[in-house]
């Protein structure tokens, strides 16, 4: 028998509710079970299980700010991206998306939420002297990544190529020293990740759903650790990698396909596990399929470009695969060899969860509905649900490999920005950004986060 009509969207949005509910059940379980170990055999190595973070309730100077912020985004955020110009809505997300991540960082203060985040004894700032002579640090990078090294390097330094530092390094030769410069940087850079999805959505989907995804973009959980990581300037060169190559494929541009290339590369040299953002790039790819095919040189200016970044480090004496098999026996030194695997395994998603917030859960189960009853729905939502589906297999893949052992509310930004376009898809958005809102507000002011 036929299901009425109306009951229909109310059975959805019940369902709706079933995903944000298992969610937080997976969110709770994490943190009690993780306490639990944490207090007998201090085997995580996070105060706050599964975040790196510990309990301090607090307000700030940026409270005020991220309050309005979320407030306005919430009340006028739907109808503003549904009606604005396509030209006017980018620069639009960029810059609240920005004001966003800045207010949530300055509930901190600016001096702990901004200025000294990347200069901790782990952070890039900390060997800015080692690269005086960038070709010779370049050329003996691999000698100091192991613990038993002499002058071995720190933690995010080793755990990253050297592309991720001499960012901070060329910022400083230019005279933007210091953290605030630094900090400021990752902020700005990271926030236009949210205009690279867009345009993807767009170019591979449908303006309509990239509209709809826009404020859930803007409004994500995930603006706690994007000020002031480093991983939110990693995730926008991604999310420009994936966009470019968006719109190679659809508009038949030889200079989208080098532009491409050349950001995957640099990704790859920004972050080992950023590899995985090919995944999401084989789905452009495989949405795209009839550019390349009317078009096969493409892939001419993409493989160029693809092998530019590469090639130069690898010219100035640095050796990818032997640093990154360094890295693993340097991970295992540490902290990482002593994490359970069996207790991070599950409880990196419901890191993820914290970050992309309870709309995302909603909106991956709609997702996989979509996926399922393909035929039954139109192009543009299965086109998404597609390119949702791939981010959800990196992470599935950085999940199950091991090398991913808590810390993933920063580390998994790149790929967990590409899960929240599947807020698109759910109705009664303004009820969802509110939830979206009250947990980053909740996480910046009830924890002092790691990062």
């Amino acid at each position: 028998m036929r299901t009425p009509p109306s009951t229909a969207p109310s059975r959805g949005r019940r369902r709706d509710l079933y995903a944000a509910a298992a969610a937080v059940l997976l969110v709770t379980a994490a943190v009690l079970i993780g306490r639990h170990i944490e207090g007998t055999s201090r085997t995580l190595f996070v105060d706050w299980p599964p975040l790196l973070a510990s309990w301090g309730p607090h307000l700030g100077p940026g409270t005020p700010a991220a309050v309005l912020v979320a407030i306005a985004t919430v009340a006028y955020g739907p109808a503003v991206a549904a009606r604005l110009p396509w030209r006017a809505l980018l620069p639009a997300v960029w810059g609240t998306a920005t004001a966003w991540i800045f207010s949530l960082a300055l509930i901190d203060g600016w001096h702990r939420g901004v200025a000294r985040r990347l200069t901790t004894r782990y952070e890039y700032l900390q060997v800015i002297d080692r690269f005086h002579d960038i070709p010779a640090a370049l050329q003996g990078f691999t000698q100091h990544i192991l613990l038993d090294s002499p002058d071995h390097w720190p933690a995010h330094i080793a755990g990253h190529p050297p592309a991720a530092t001499l960012t901070f390094v060329l910022l400083d030769r230019i005279g933007l020293r210091g953290g605030g410069w630094a900090g400021v940087w990752c902020v700005v850079v990271g926030a236009t990740a949210c205009v690279a999805v867009l345009v993807t959505i767009r170019a591979l989907a449908d303006e309509a759903l990239a509209r709809r995804a826009a404020p859930f973009l803007v409004l994500a959980p995930a603006a706690v650790w994007m000020g002031t990581s480093a991983d939110a300037y990693f995730a926008a060169v991604a999310a420009w990698a994936v966009a470019s190559l968006a719109l190679a494929v659809t508009t038949r541009s030889l200079w989208c396909a080098a532009a491409s290339g050349l950001l995957f590369g640099l990704t790859c040299y920004l972050s080992y596990g950023l590899t995985l953002v090919a995944l999401i790039g084989a789905a452009v790819l495989v949405l795209g399929r009839h550019g390349i095919r009317e078009r096969p040189a493409l892939l001419v200016p993409l493989l160029a470009g693809l092998a530019v970044v590469p090639a130069a480090f690898t010219l100035a004496g640095f050796n990818w695969w032997e640093a990154y098999h360094l890295l693993v026996t340097r991970y295992h030194q540490g902290a990482g060899g002593i994490r359970p695997y069996g207790y991070w395994v599950w409880a990196n998603p419901a890191c993820t969860v914290l970050i992309t917030g309870l709309a995302t859960a909603a909106g991956l189960r709609r997702t996989g509905a979509v996926l399922i009853r393909r035929p039954a729905r139109p192009r543009g939502d299965v086109r998404l649900a597609f390119l949702v589906a791939a981010a959800l297999l990196a992470l599935l893949v950085a999940d199950l490999s091991g090398m991913s052992k808590a810390e993933t509310e920063r580390i998994w930004l790149p790929f967990a920005l590409w899960l929240l376009p599947a807020c698109a898809l759910l109705p009664r958005p303004r009820a969802w950004l509110t939830a979206q809102a009250l947990l980053a507000l909740l996480l910046n002011h009830l924890l002092l986060t790691g990062w």
